[in-house]
Formats: C-alpha cells, sequence, structure tokens
C-alpha cells in the first residue's frame, strides 16, 4: 500500500485513466491537478505530497468524531478478527440485532423496526417502497403517488430521483421517473410563490394542504428533508413548517416520510431534525453519520403498525420483496454501534451546542460581505448564498463559478468546503474543536473577500 501512495504521478495516470467521478465534469477533471488524499487525522486529512487540509465538509457531511477516532478503529479491527460478513437474508447476527435497538431509542418516539441498507438513496427507496406497499396491503391500491418538495433532494436511484425537487439533478432522468406530486419549497429568500415571511403565514404550507384536498386519496406519502434542503443550497426552513407537514399527514391518514440522511445523527444540533419540532414521522431514513463516516451503512425505520401491514402467510405475497447483499454488514455495525457509543459517552450533542454558537458567530461576520445574500445555519450545517447584488438579489452567472473559485481558494489555505451552485457549503464534524471552527470560519472569510474584491 505505501508503495502505491509513494507515486504521486502514477494515481494521476491512472485516475484520468480508468477513473469517472460522482457529480464531475471529466473534462475539466482531466485538465487540473487532482488533489489525492492518503490520511486522516482528526478533522484533518493529508494529500499524497504531505499537506494537511480541515476536513470542512465532513468526507461529504458523513464524519462525525473526526478521523481515525479510537474507539470505532478498534471495534472495526476487532471484528475483522470474528467476521467481516454474513447475509441477513435467513440468518442474523449479534450486531445487528444491538444496533437495530439502539437505532429504536435513538428514534423520534413510535419509531419500532430497522431495515438495514448502504446508503442514504437505497434508505429512502425502501421507505418509498414501503409505503407503496402498505396501501396496498391495506386495500387502498390507488395510494400510488408521492408528495415532494421543490429544491428537495433524496438520492440517486430512480425512486428517489423521481421525488427529488432539483431540476440540475434529475431533469434528465424525467422521462423514466415515476409521477408525484411538487410542492412548494420553503425557501423564504427566493420563495417561489414570490411572498415575503412572515407574512406570507406559510403560503407553502398552505399549497401543499391544496393538493391534498384534492388527491389525498391518491397520495401515500410525503417526502421531505426535515429542517435543512441539503444539496438544494443548505434551505432551512421556516419555524413551524416542518410540524405543519406532519399535521397535514394526520389530518389526511397518509403517510410522512423524514429522510434525515444528511440531518440525522446529531447535525443540526439534535440526534435527528425531526426532534427540533417534536415531529415523529411514519418512516425514518438515515445514513452518512450513522457509522461516524467510516462505512457504508443505511436503515430505514418504520413504526409498528407499518411493519404489522406486511405479516401474514408466505402464499399470502405481503412479505416485503426488497434487499442488499451487504445489508447489515458486521463491519459497519460494529462501526455504527461504537459510534453511538462514543456520542453517549462524549456527550457529542451537549457539547456541540456552544460550537453551534460559535459558527453562529462567524457565519455573522460573513453576512455582512456585499456579495453574500443571505447565510442559512441549523446547527453544524451552514450555506452561504453568494449573489452579484445584495438589493435584488441577482445570483452569479453558472459560468462565473464564484462559489467553485471561493471553495479552491480556501483549499490553497488548507481547507475543504464545497460549492452548491452559488451555495458555499460548511458541514465540520460535530468533534470539531472550538479553535478549528474559528479557523475555519476565518478561511472561509478569508477566501471570499480574496474571491469577490
Amino acid at each position: 500500500m505505501s508503495k502505491i501512495m509513494s507515486s504521486k504521478k502514477k494515481i494521476e495516470e491512472l485516475d484520468r485513466k480508468f477513473m469517472w467521478h460522482p457529480f464531475t465534469q471529466m473534462r475539466e477533471w482531466e485538465e487540473v491537478e487532482p488533489l489525492i488524499i492518503t490520511e486522516g487525522r482528526g478533522v484533518f486529512i493529508k494529500d499524497v505530497t504531505g499537506k494537511w487540509y480541515m476536513d470542512g465538509v465532513s468526507s461529504l457531511w458523513v464524519n462525525v468524531h473526526g478521523h481515525r477516532k479510537a474507539e470505532i478503529d478498534l471495534a472495526i479491527k476487532d471484528q475483522v478478527d470474528r467476521i467481516s460478513h454474513s447475509t441477513l437474508l435467513g440468518l442474523t447476527h449479534p450486531l445487528a440485532a444491538v444496533l437495530a435497538e439502539k437505532i429504536v431509542k435513538i428514534s423520534p418516539a413510535g419509531a419500532s423496526r430497522v431495515f438495514y441498507s448502504d446508503s442514504g438513496s437505497t434508505a429512502v427507496e425502501i421507505g418509498l417502497k414501503m409505503a407503496y406497499q402498505y396501501w396496498q396491503h391495506k386495500q387502498q391500491a390507488d395510494r400510488t403517488k408521492f408528495i415532494y418538495l421543490g429544491n428537495s433532494y433524496h438520492g440517486d436511484t430512480i425512486g428517489a430521483v423521481s421525488v427529488g425537487g432539483i431540476d440540475l439533478f434529475h431533469k434528465t432522468f424525467s422521462h423514466l421517473l415515476f409521477e408525484s406530486y411538487r410542492s412548494p419549497s420553503p425557501y423564504c429568500y427566493r420563495c417561489e410563490l414570490g411572498k415575503k415571511y412572515p407574512s406570507c403565514k406559510m403560503g407553502c404550507l398552505k399549497a401543499m394542504e391544496g393538493i391534498l384536498r384534492r388527491h389525498h386519496k391518491e397520495i401515500a406519502a410525503v417526502i421531505l428533508e426535515p429542517l435543512v434542503q441539503g444539496a438544494g443550497g443548505i434551505i432551512t426552513f421556516p419555524a413551524g413548517y416542518l410540524k405543519g407537514v406532519r399535521q397535514l399527514c394526520t389530518k389526511y391518514k397518509l403517510l410522512m416520510i423524514a429522510d434525515e440522511v444528511a440531518t440525522g445523527i446529531g447535525r443540526t444540533g439534535k440526534m435527528f431534525a425531526c426532534e427540533h419540532e417534536g415531529v415523529s414521522p411514519d418512516i425514518l431514513c438515515m445514513a452518512k453519520g450513522l457509522t461516524g463516516g467510516y462505512l457504508p451503512l443505511a436503515a430505514t425505520v418504520t413504526t409498528e403498525k407499518i411493519y404489522k401491514a406486511f405479516l401474514g402467510n408466505y402464499k399470502d405475497l405481503k412479505t416485503f420483496f426488497h434487499g442488499h447483499t451487504y445489508t447489515g454488514n458486521q463491519l459497519a455495525c460494529a462501526a455504527a454501534i461504537a459510534n453511538l457509543d462514543v456520542m453517549k459517552k462524549e456527550q457529542t450533542i451537549r457539547r456541540m451546542q456552544k460550537k453551534v454558537r460559535i459558527l453562529q458567530s462567524e457565519l455573522q461576520k460573513i453576512s455582512a460581505f456585499k456579495y453574500v445574500g443571505e447565510v442559512r445555519q441549523m446547527g453544524l450545517m451552514a450555506g452561504i448564498e453568494l449573489v452579484k447584488d445584495k438589493e435584488t438579489r441577482e445570483p452569479f452567472a453558472l459560468e462565473e463559478k464564484t462559489a467553485i473559485k471561493v471553495c479552491l481558494r480556501a483549499r490553497e489555505k488548507g481547507l475543504i468546503i464545497r460549492p452548491l451552485g452559488n451555495v458555499v457549503v460548511l458541514m465540520p464534524p460535530l468533534g470539531i474543536s472550538v479553535e478549528e471552527l474559528k479557523s475555519l470560519g476565518s478561511i472561509t472569510a478569508e477566501a471570499l473577500m480574496e474571491i469577490t474584491a
């Protein structure tokens, strides 16, 4: 392995010749020098030349405690000495059962059953299929559609894309998708209804009720990312919107699917974003931070009511015919158990509250910048939306790549952050120190000032 990592030029050649990177225009990728990561420690990652960078996006929103957390390292190493994988089809194993109990205990009230998979997309796909099949078993076969929000992102599998609301990612595949109803995003800075908050009295929520009033008999569930639309640009919901959606689902007797893939496992300042407004979904999807950022593992958690609708004799064909080869993988479960144990032992969520306030303070300084239209934050999730004109909110043209340039300048200064269109995303590990968080803020501010000067 050391021989492989020692040849930077060889790695670049192999990458350009054989690899296809996600969400990446490969023509442009082949024209630049790639950043090759070889090591991690705490909130920092090191490239092949030996330079260290702060991991300001938690390696795509997954890292919780930092890299090389001793307890998680040891849990995985210990499990390798026992067994690394066996199927859950017709078998079980101790770690899957123990983790399932832990997941149910940390989930919102009503959570009862855990179905494992390996990514956020698959967790959502499972939730959609469960909701659909649930109504088939309840003899309400017309309930085949879903309500989703504009600017929503639930993954890249076909079902998840069918309930995604970002044209940039989803429009290309429109002819492959099943039909559902799109409800306005609660994006107050750029309201698609042309209204202003709070005088709008949450017109976006009223628009959803209008859809439900007309079509509730054909709708299986509402799916949304609680409180924060991540890939949409860290769009934060107005207070009460999430609770209002839950009330609508109850009123019209349909299911609520909470996609907490990005917002769960402490990212918003509570274990799950739903807790901020006392909401209990019927189906809860989680992934990303579940293993602390170590291994792919996801879970779709349902109520006992949904679970029981699938019970019957084999000939009844009520079985949920869905599964993945690595469902409930032992190494991933070992990492997840260790991660949740560390969170409890170190009181990670309680201790991050001070950090949330510090990040807020850093962002307040940035919000005054000439080309910053809005700063949005929930816990340790933050988005800085850049605009060409602060008064008119005119966005920068896509070809200007303003947010990309800011992120590249930050990288030169030793910080890895990511752009989403004109939004610069900050999402550090929950275990980041106060000093490191202030450094993240100052480097981001410097990069912004230098690029937009």
